[in-house]
């Protein structure tokens, strides 16, 4: 079991690659389809994710593609599922399984997430429907002033992360890890670091006492920034050093990869912060890479615009906007080639 998802993990982070986050529920799907004034529907949130998967070389920069439960389920117009569209393509198909984060009962300004309940049967049948790798995430806000996040509050999070990932394993997929400390708020870097640290502390924790083979597995973490309304906000350099800094202290060497979510940055800023990383050239042990949903889809999503003309004007941006991100995984990405054709 483990040299198989040994491969499909170190194939998710390949050299110039990263992941698709494509698994929307349908509330935030419906917000980003508000944003361009289009309904959403189940046959048009089906026709833009079939822009995206279709997209002409989308595999030279995408590894894997994070499904959600709708899309794992549905058809490209020439009758092939998204799976084996995906497939064809040289793309990984991986499905999101968390039902999603609740408060956290007595722990007010936290949160946990829901989904344990029944998930082995529902690995089971993701893996038939083609699955190859699934992602939890968890969701650690900072409020310095009110104490949170609590060393119990974290813990919840990471016992849950690591019964999830034991599942996962048990049914032949590779699981990612995705605890998200929020950048919402006006905590600066240091406040970040401290909870990024005492996260991923307790979660590696977790994990190793759930038997969970770590080179099986991704990490998908923040990086370690200033909070959105911070008078001080991080640049890309202090943001590079300080998130490295952060993971050779608690990140272990046997795992394969890191894929940083986006967490609300913009599309540049999440490209600048990871290129910056890759650019120090320091021998680590895990390639850092990315899984992005919003960041990877927001100049498609307005290229589009809902329209059948726009497709291929979807497809372009897209495929533009995972190009970027395939060079800063070398640190080769520029601010100049936002406007390069």
């Amino acid at each position: 079991m483990g040299n198989d998802l040994g491969a499909i993990a170190r194939a998710l982070v390949a050299p110039g690659k990263g992941i698709l986050a494509a698994d929307e529920s349908e509330g935030t799907i419906k917000k980003r389809f508000d944003s361009i004034s289009v309904e959403s529907t189940e046959d048009n949130r089906r026709q833009y994710r079939e822009m995206l998967f279709t997209t002409p070389g989308v595999g030279e920069f995408i590894s894997g593609v994070i499904l959600f439960d709708e899309t794992i389920r549905q058809s490209a117009a020439d009758g092939r599922t998204f799976v084996q569209v995906l497939s064809d393509a040289g793309v990984i198909p991986g499905i999101k399984v968390d039902k999603g984060s609740k408060p956290l009962s007595a722990f007010p300004g936290e949160e946990v997430t829901e989904g344990l309940d029944g998930l082995r049967a529902r690995l089971a049948e993701y893996v038939e429907l083609g699955a190859k790798f699934a992602k939890w995430r968890a969701v650690i806000n900072i409020d310095v002033a009110g104490g949170v996040p609590t060393d119990d509050g974290i813990k919840a999070n990471a016992h849950a992360l690591a019964r999830y990932a034991a599942l996962c394993q048990e049914a032949g997929l590779v699981p990612i890890v995705e605890p998200e400390v929020m950048m919402e708020g006006d905590h600066d870097i240091a406040a970040c670091f401290d909870v990024t640290s005492r996260t991923l502390h307790a979660v590696y924790g977790e994990l190793f006492d759930a038997r969970v083979d770590l080179p099986g597995s991704l990490l998908k973490p923040n990086m370690v920034l200033s909070g959105k309304k911070a008078a001080d906000q991080a640049g890309p350099d202090e943001v590079a050093r300080e998130t490295i800094r952060c993971f050779l202290d608690h990140v272990p060497a046997a795992v394969p990869g890191i894929v940083f979510l986006s967490g609300g940055q913009t599309d540049e800023q999440a490209t600048a912060n990871l290129n910056a990383m890759n650019a120090l050239r320091i021998d680590l042990p895990w390639q850092l890479s990315f899984s992005y949903g919003r960041a990877l889809q927001a100049p498609a999503l307005k290229a589009w615009g809902g329209a059948d003309e726009g497709l291929g004007e979807g497809q372009k941006a897209f495929y533009h906007r995972a190009k970027l991100n395939g060079a800063a995984r070398y640190g080769q990405y520029t601010p100049e080639m936002e406007s390069a054709a």
